[in-house]
């Protein structure tokens, strides 16, 4: 198809709007560094945020100094993602309506006792139906709040067994075995569940792994995170470093957040380049850049891999305290990455969690369960 072009007698702020409503003229690398395609279909320009003001690459900027059609179109486009970025609400489970007749007519109606945990009853004014819910917790003997607690200990760092004396001090008497069944129960629900999601993640994504014990051998555990928000979007369990084809984790990053980053960082592993390749290298325009030179040290986005480091660090120290995994396909690792976007505030994110960070708001006191709710709603 023949390229198309704004009429030279339009505004800039014309021109600039239709870079915006074109699809994929415009790649974000973090909300102060964009990359804008040429309207003329050769190269593109870099706009970035300083100090002193919105800065951009194109002669029409550089040499006049006046705010150009590229410049006004990140700027659009801003404001249009900040429109739209909180997409997602996630909202604590509410029964308002009777499960047999449907009506709105029902009235607390006691409570049941059970060995260990008391759930409450509703009757219908309008059929007499009496019954109780407990969504996300149907069939379980203790209470919905030890359970998130459970995971909340657990996945804040603690081993099993100390979840399970922490558990004893709030009166639930729960072995370390049913600990484990819960996590994996329930990560296996979440998990589910959240891929279904999708996060607004940003245009430049990093990739890195850290080494792993798995019954006493070293195993490898490739992640996949975005740099702006700090999501951590897919992971997997290899037997080598070196050897392992890290194809299979692009193509997962891909497929759940439904698009390809404009930047990929990694370390200079030779698997990167070969699976970046496959998944991500497209002959048309805009392409995607592999960066496979990062450091510890740096300023520039392109060389400073702590972000990703940090997530390693995450890792290493759950690891250390599980003392190795007991097995590859381990539902500890999901959980991790369910703690690390849903629940664990990030510093660096001004206290949001990275799925807050990404427009996906999940509300409630006990973030644990408004998920555990909302994913058993969702089956």
């Amino acid at each position: 198809m023949p390229q198309t072009f704004a009429p030279l007698n339009t505004t800039r702020e014309e021109r600039g709007k239709a870079i915006t409503e074109k699809k994929g003229q415009i790649w974000r690398y973090s909300n102060g560094l964009y990359r804008v395609m040429s309207q003329s279909g050769h190269g593109s320009y870099q706009v970035q945020k300083t100090d002193l003001g919105w800065k951009c690459t194109c002669p029409d900027h550089v040499n006049r100094g006046v705010e150009c059609k590229h410049i006004i179109a990140v700027k659009l486009s801003y404001a249009l993602r900040e429109e739209v970025k909180a997409n997602v609400t996630l909202d604590p489970v509410v029964l308002t309506n009777c499960p047999a007749c449907g009506t709105a007519n029902i009235q607390k109606f006691g409570i049941r006792h059970n060995k260990n945990t008391d759930i409450q009853r509703y009757i219908c004014l309008d059929c007499g139906k009496q019954f109780s819910v407990n969504i996300g917790f149907e069939k379980m003997k203790h209470n919905p709040k030890a359970i998130t607690a459970a995971m909340q200990l657990y996945f804040s760092g603690e081993s099993l067994r100390n979840t399970q004396r922490s558990l004893k001090l709030l009166g639930a008497e729960v072995s370390h075995q049913t600990i484990a069944n819960w996590i994996e129960k329930y990560t296996n629900l979440m998990k589910g569940y959240v891929d279904k999601i999708g996060p607004n993640v940003g245009d430049v994504w990093r990739a890195d792994e850290v080494w792993i014990k798995v019954k006493g051998n070293l195993k490898y555990l490739f992640a996949l995170i975005d740099d702006e928000t700090r999501y951590w979007i897919a992971q997997e369990v290899a037997d080598s470093k070196h050897m392992h084809d890290a194809a299979g984790l692009l193509h997962e990053g891909k497929q759940l957040m439904d698009k390809v980053p404009a930047v990929l960082v990694t370390d200079g592993l030779p698997s990167y380049r070969t699976a970046f390749n496959k998944e991500y290298y497209s002959n048309t325009k805009p392409q995607s850049r592999h960066i496979n030179a990062i450091k510890l040290t740096g300023n520039a986005w392109n060389e400073n891999n702590n972000k990703m480091e940090r997530i390693n660090g995450e890792i290493r120290d759950r690891e250390k305290t599980m003392r190795g995994l007991k097995k590859k396909s381990t539902p500890i690792l999901k959980g991790m990455q369910v703690y690390h976007n849903f629940i664990k505030p990030h510093e660096g994110l001004q206290g949001k969690t990275p799925a807050e960070a990404c427009g996906i708001v999940v509300n409630g006191e006990n973030k644990w369960m408004t998920l555990i709710q909302n994913a058993a709603q969702a089956k």
